[in-house]
């Protein structure tokens, strides 16, 4: 049973904002790499309690999220891809999971929401609005990847269980702000969203280890009981972007007739 494992850094329990804890410059920030690298450890337990065979873990934050040296040297970590989708994910896998993944940009009550970066207000493919975990698990789907399991902020978690029916999720933090902040410049809303309730990160970390635990034996028991997205061509992604800089906002277009990966790595056209 071979496990896919992608990471990001803002949903991690312990991660409270992006100036202090998400840059590469923040004070904080090698406490994040570690509050992350912990709660990927949590996840790793529990899939091989549940009897996965090989993990490759993905490091996809942008400056880099995962230490290493703390990393469970059971698995494997990736990071540096030949092309940017889908990140070394290939149909070799059986499923797919994420551990400190955010919401997609512009969700009430998120903490830390955004689609690549803080510059996007809204991203759809084919009509969906998705984020970073939409994006990837769609390029899963397209190769035949079940996407089993997630863990981040309660918005993340409302996200991907609205999206994939079947998905195993754990919330680790609850966001406060309301409202979808789609008013607002980069420069307004790139340290918006962040007021946040947490959980303690040994508590996250428990609730990570049970719940890929749980998401695997349900996969082994059963793979159709969690959803593998039928997105039908041709592919079409419209991604909107705030006003930054003094700068208007704008809007780009990416499309493919038959290949949902190649389109993303593909450049759009700016409208």
């Amino acid at each position: 049973m071979r496990i896919y494992l992608m990471t990001d850094l803002e949903g991690v329990a312990g991660v409270m904002d992006r100036q202090n804890y998400v840059l590469f410059d923040s004070r904080y920030y090698e406490l994040s790499k570690e509050l992350l690298t912990e709660e990927v450890n949590a996840a790793i337990e529990g899939f091989f309690e549940a009897g996965a065979g090989y993990i490759l873990v993905a490091d996809g934050h942008g400056y880099g999220g995962i230490n290493q040296l703390l990393l469970d040297p059971r698995v494997e970590l990736i990071r540096g891809f030949p092309d940017p989708w889908p990140f070394g994910l290939d149909a070799s896998f059986d499923a797919i999971a994420w551990v400190g993944q955010h919401a997609k940009a512009s969700t009430p009550y998120a903490h830390i929401p955004h689609t690549g970066s803080h510059h996007v207000i809204d991203c759809t493919i084919n009509g969906i609005s998705v984020g970073e975990f939409g994006q990837l698990a769609m390029c899963a789907a397209s190769l035949g990847v079940r996407a089993i399991f997630g863990s981040g902020d309660e918005a993340f978690t409302k996200e991907a269980k609205a999206l994939i029916k079947g998905i195993e999720t754990v919330s680790v933090k609850r966001g406060l702000t309301p409202g979808t902040g789609e008013e607002c410049t980069f420069e307004e809303y790139k340290d918006r969203n962040t007021a946040a309730i947490h959980l303690h990160p040994k508590k996250a970390r428990e609730l990570i280890r049970e719940g890929a635990r749980k998401a695997l034996i349900k996969f082994k028991e059963n793979k159709e009981a969690f959803q593998l997205l039928d997105i039908k061509p041709p592919y079409k992604m419209i991604t909107r972007y705030r006003p930054a800089g003094g700068k208007r906002g704008f809007t780009e277009v990416k499309e493919h007739p038959d290949d949902i990966i190649k389109m993303l790595n593909s450049k759009g056209i700016i409208l």
